[in-house]
């Protein structure tokens, strides 16, 4: 089913931020694909394809392509986002801007289905040459999404044709031709998978098993491409196999390695097509780089990618602060993966990893008023050191407009926009519905092919009461049917209460498998269970492994990781320890502050300024004052201008 056309946000938080991403961030991210914004980097995509699209019908073009070699991936993104945007509110002047769009890409392919403007612009002829460097594939599976995007939206296949003759032609190429080779950055698995889902072509879902099974069986095939082509778009094979995940097939692979966003968007192609295929080799490497992310390479905002080499997985437990790559991309990856894991196996570790990257991770990568973004989400912030240093100049002090390599921005909008699949799971048998509840938002699910609707009403993830109320599209009793309600019961609370009706449910009277609680035989013409639960603030400490974070402790209250920002807290955070009880407090709401937030206090100590020099040792013990120190949710950061910032405290 398409419950993006069945669900919808009501309130509270996430509608904010859909509606500033519908409202604000897609007009914004099409004007400067369109290069019509001053001061920012200078994007040239839609540009790019006026160029191809004039080489094609006249023989030349008046410019150049500019950018990066993936450049097209952009549009195709702002394209997908759109598209759900009309899902969510339809808009007669964006669909007509999305037609446009669709009516250039559409000129810009070739006649055989092929569509890249790098390569019909800057090197015709060398097509399916670079396939390490050059992003073809990575490109026609974002467009491939979109055109699914568009199709699920609004039921217009215009887009759909142009990426079914796309895929096509590079099934044409790599199945009827035989073409040896993979992606050398994986993102075209899933979009098969999901262009599979779409149309019931099994084609596709064959060419995305294809791609998924020959990697790496040919370990050298980067470097034997490289070797033979004479060319390349920037400094050719370093052999790495890992950075390209080609070491080994990708059944043997047991570590998540090299390059974080190329791995997560691999693995959530292969667990699709798993769950698809009913491959359990498949399920079972699936869970083995799953554990590898989640036990001993994740951080605690949910961010993965530890070095800016590679922007890539270093080494269990590897999980330094200050230079956290933690790209917002790969974030969005991981929910994609963890959705992903969700079909495979119906357990609540995958929806408690979703909303971890959800509401830190990833909501960090965007400023609260949608116009400046980071690519990079550190865990700490010092200024003059942050970008500065050089080990430290991938981690910028402020969120950019824009960047030369935007990935980022339109994967974040296109995450938002299309929230509600990843809220609830719905799946059918035998006309009885069974409906996962895997994310808390204040919402409708209108299931009306089960004659019934799902109401949550929540101040999630501030709030911890979360209210469903199950109704009947006939208002009589249920008697003869099955209808069977799962709700996640999040692993960060202790305590849970679960009413039925207003009356609390024992253990006894509850049914929980694998961190959900499950309802059926709905008999009352309107059901209501209500969950409770713990919102205490928690003291989180890391496996000792991880040496970062060794004597220092983070906040978490609900979904939310928290930090320090010196903006609340006399501007230093390099002095302050965290005293042994520190008796944290939950402070007011404050709708008014960072878009609406709740900040939390703490008992701190920090060292007293009289005692401060210019000493860079002493033999002299510091003296502290006790504080009581704020702290903010951390997706909240670096919206009040340049100031430290700290997730990780030392405690006394």
């Amino acid at each position: 089913m398409n419950i993006l056309k069945q669900y919808k946000l009501n309130d509270g938080f996430l509608l904010r931020y859909q509606n500033l991403v519908c409202n604000e961030v897609i007009p914004y991210q099409k004007k400067i694909l369109d290069d019509k914004i001053e001061g920012v980097e200078k994007s040239h995509a839609m540009e790019n394809y006026r160029q191809a699209a004039q080489l094609l019908e006249k023989g030349k073009c008046d410019g150049e392509f500019y950018g990066m070699v993936f450049q097209d991936s952009d549009v195709a993104k702002w394209l997908e986002a759109a598209s759900y945007s009309l899902s969510i509110k339809y808009d007669p002047e964006l669909e007509k801007e999305i037609d446009s769009v669709i009516e250039l890409v559409g000129r810009a392919q070739m006649s055989d289905g092929y569509l890249n403007t790098y390569f019909t612009v800057k090197e015709p002829g060398r097509q399916w040459t670079d396939l390490q460097e050059a992003h073809e594939l990575y490109c026609a599976g974002h467009m491939i999404e979109a055109g699914v995007a568009y199709y699920e939206s609004c039921g217009k296949d215009s887009l759909l044709k142009i990426v079914m003759k796309l895929a096509d032609c590079i099934y044409n190429h790599f199945i009827t031709e035989k073409a040896p080779g993979y992606p050398g950055h994986p993102e075209i698995e899933e979009a098969l998978m999901r262009l599979y889902g779409a149309t019931g072509e099994k084609r596709y879902m064959e060419l995305a098993l294809h791609f998924i099974n020959v990697r790496g069986e040919d370990s050298d095939f980067f470097m034997k491409e490289s070797q033979s082509r004479g060319w390349s778009v920037w400094g050719s094979w370093n052999g790495d196999k890992e950075y390209t995940l080609c070491h080994k097939p990708v059944r043997e692979q047991m570590d998540a390695v090299g390059h974080a966003v190329r791995a997560v968007y691999l693995y959530t192609g292969m667990a699709d097509a798993a769950y698809a295929s009913k491959d359990k080799s498949l399920e079972e490497a699936c869970l083995n780089l799953w554990k590898s992310i989640v036990n001993k390479r994740m951080y605690i905002t949910g961010s993965i990618g530890s070095a800016y080499e590679g922007e890539a997985f270093t080494k269990d437990y590897h999980l330094p602060n200050d230079s956290t790559y933690g790209e917002t991309c790969a974030s969005v990856g991981l929910i994609f993966f963890a959705n992903q894991m969700l079909r495979l196996q119906k357990k609540s570790e995958f929806g408690d990893v979703m909303e971890r990257v959800l509401y830190n991770g990833l909501l960090s990568g965007m400023e609260l008023d949608g116009k400046k973004f980071y690519y990079t989400n550190p865990l700490e912030c010092i200024p003059g050191i942050t970008g500065k240093a050089v080990n430290l100049r991938h981690v910028l002090e402020q969120r950019p407009a824009w960047f030369p390599c935007a990935c980022c921005p339109p994967n974040v909008a296109r995450l938002l926009t299309s929230i509600g699949k990843y809220i609830y799971s719905v799946e059918d048998e035998n006309g009885c519905g069974k409906v996962w509840v895997n994310l808390f938002a204040d919402g409708e699910l209108n299931l009306s092919q089960y004659k019934r609707k799902i109401i949550c009403k929540t101040k999630y993830p501030y709030g911890g009461s979360v209210n469903f109320t199950v109704t009947s599209e006939e208002g009589e009793k249920y008697l003869s049917d099955k209808f069977t309600l799962a709700i996640r019961i999040p692993s960060w609370s202790k305590k849970t209460r679960i009413y039925r009706n207003g009356k609390i449910l024992s253990d006894h009277y509850l049914n929980i498998k694998d961190g959900y609680a499950y309802f059926t035989d709905f008999f009352l013409a309107k059901e209501n269970i209500r969950l409770e639960f713990d919102m205490s603030v928690k003291k989180i400490y890391a496996n000792p492994k991880v040496y970062s974070d060794n004597g220092k402790v983070a906040f978490t209250r609900g979904p939310l990781v928290y930090c320090a920002e010196g903006f609340d807290n006399d501007g230093d955070l390099l002095s302050v320890r965290i005293r042994k009880n520190p008796h944290a407090k939950v402070l007011g709401y404050n709708p008014d502050e960072l878009s609406g937030v709740q900040k939390i206090s703490v008992r701190a100590k920090r060292i007293k300024s009289d005692d401060n020099n210019e000493c860079l040792y002493s033999d002299k013990k510091a003296a502290y004052e006790k504080i009581n120190l704020i702290l903010i949710p951390y997706y909240a950061w670096n919206n009040r201008g340049v100031n430290q910032m700290r997730v990780w405290l030392p405690q006394e």
